[in-house]
């Protein structure tokens, strides 16, 4: 079983969006008895709120089911049980690298990166737009996704 925590600053958007499109995609490719997802918080300031109702919108838009999801925070075991902890942006990053107390095993991605794109994955928090974050979690989950089937399912 492949492990993956999404995380952002509050749980409420790019997050929450990523961990419905990674288990739309996951399950479309027929490995989600083999994969895991679930997203997760740097901060505390969402904490128990569900996704953004922007989020929500643009994933019924787009026909991809809501995970029912609740925001929490990433704590240091979370860094011990994921295989991957995926970041919407450099403060993520650098977040998430505290939380955990480091990254040892070399489990903290950022997402665009990994879809050769350098930069941070839209934040609709301030920018209002969820269909420009909406394509930026799309290219990097689908990248994520290629990349895990070759490297653990091919």
């Amino acid at each position: 079983m492949i492990k993956i925590l999404f995380v952002c600053h509050g749980n409420i958007c790019r997050s929450t969006m990523c961990e419905s499109v990674m288990t739309y995609l996951v399950q479309e490719s027929g490995l989600d008895s083999c994969i895991e997802i679930n997203s997760a918080a740097t901060s505390r300031e969402e904490i128990g709120n569900p996704p953004h109702y922007g989020t929500v919108n643009k994933l019924r838009e787009k026909h991809i089911p809501v995970i029912p999801h609740r925001a929490t925070q990433m704590t240091r075991g979370d860094y011990d049980y994921y295989d991957y902890l995926i970041g919407m942006d450099s403060a993520n990053i650098r977040n998430m690298t505290r939380i955990a107390g480091g990254d040892s095993e070399g489990k903290i991605y950022k997402l665009l990166p990994i879809a050769g794109i350098s930069r941070d994955v839209a934040d609709p928090w301030y920018t209002g737009d969820f269909q420009e974050t909406y394509e930026d979690v799309m290219v990097g989950c689908e990248a994520l996704l290629r990349l895990l089937v070759e490297k653990h399912f091919s």
